[in-house]
């Protein structure tokens, strides 16, 4: 699976360029950063814009079965350690089926226990959270140990011990519904996998040898094959001579004007008869659409090159 991994910059703490170490069974999202000394086990999904960021502190390890949801954050300080579960020292530890989701952030030095759930903007920071904890949205945990199985609500600021040692206890159903998040995003990561593999999406659409068939003009609405002209197939390949990925947007006259696209596709393919291939099917797929095409470099996920390639008004005066 191609993923955007880095490695960690030279600084003064730290000489060694570390790159992540990544289970081949992960899913990360194309406009998501990890960066540095992260080892990620296996089944964890992670959504688009997530930064998981080891180069201040390190290293940073994320068990099987995690789900790290849209704009979270995982950092760490240069200084100050926790201990994993294989006894070593961890800038941050996030255990097996944890879930951090949306916009959380996780400040090392700090430990994420086994089947926690971290809400919605909530932060840990220099903090231990035992197993089985459900942290509610926008908390604020910061210099505590917090104890196995503890409930945390929405708005709370949890900075004395005496305030973790005094928490409630989680509830059944506290639980199953953190567990019920696990396995949502299990069904994610492998959707999103599945749609990154030809012959799993055509399975599914019952398509032929892992390709779509392109319907020719019968009269009965289907349209032709689209043909790209040599302006878009100049663009594809100077694209690919550079090693980037292909995205593919679209949108309706309406999302056009405001300039609010919608993601069709990553190509990533280095070969251009098959790049070439995949935009034209995706002409016939959005044939009243706005299409444009962009680049995307795969070791920084910065944009460029745009091209629209597909204007309705062009193709209801041709």
């Amino acid at each position: 699976m191609d993923s955007y991994h880095i490695p960690a910059p030279p600084t003064p703490w730290s000489q060694q360029l570390v790159e992540p170490a990544i289970d081949p069974s992960v899913y990360i999202h194309p406009l998501t950063n990890v960066i540095g000394d992260v080892r990620i086990g296996s089944q964890v999904h992670i959504a688009p814009g997530v930064s998981i960021r080891a180069d201040e502190g390190m290293p940073f390890y994320i068990g099987a079965n995690v789900n790290i949801q849209d704009g979270a954050v995982i950092h760490g300080l240069e200084q100050g350690r926790v201990t994993g579960d294989d006894g070593e020292p961890y800038s941050v530890w996030i255990s097996d089926n944890a879930s951090i989701t949306h916009m959380a952030l996780i400040h090392g030095p700090a430990y994420v226990g086994k089947g926690c759930f971290i809400g919605f903007r909530s932060t840990v920071f220099n903090a231990r959270v035992g197993d089985g904890c459900i942290v509610m949205s926008h908390a604020l945990i910061e210099n505590v140990e917090v104890p196995a199985g503890k409930y945390i609500a929405s708005g709370s600021v949890i900075i004395h011990q005496q305030q973790a040692d005094r928490l409630p206890d989680v509830q059944e159903t506290d639980s199953a519904f953190a567990r019920h998040v696990v396995s949502i995003n299990q069904k994610l990561r492998q959707g999103y996998l599945c749609a990154e593999d030809q012959v799993c999406i055509a399975s599914i659409r019952n398509e032929p040898n892992g390709l779509a068939t392109v319907q020719s003009s019968s009269g009965n609405g289907h349209h032709p094959p689209s043909r790209l002209d040599s302006k878009t197939i100049a663009w594809i390949r100077d694209v690919l001579s550079h090693k980037f990925y292909i995205g593919v947007e679209q949108a309706d006259t309406r999302r056009f004007r405001a300039n609010s696209w919608s993601d069709c596709e990553v190509i990533k393919t280095t070969q251009e008869k098959d790049a070439i291939a995949t935009v034209a099917q995706l002409l016939q797929r959005y044939p009243h659409q706005y299409v444009r095409l962009f680049g995307i470099n795969p070791k920084t996920r910065q944009r460029n090159r745009e091209l629209l390639v597909q204007h309705p008004d062009a193709l209801q005066s041709a």
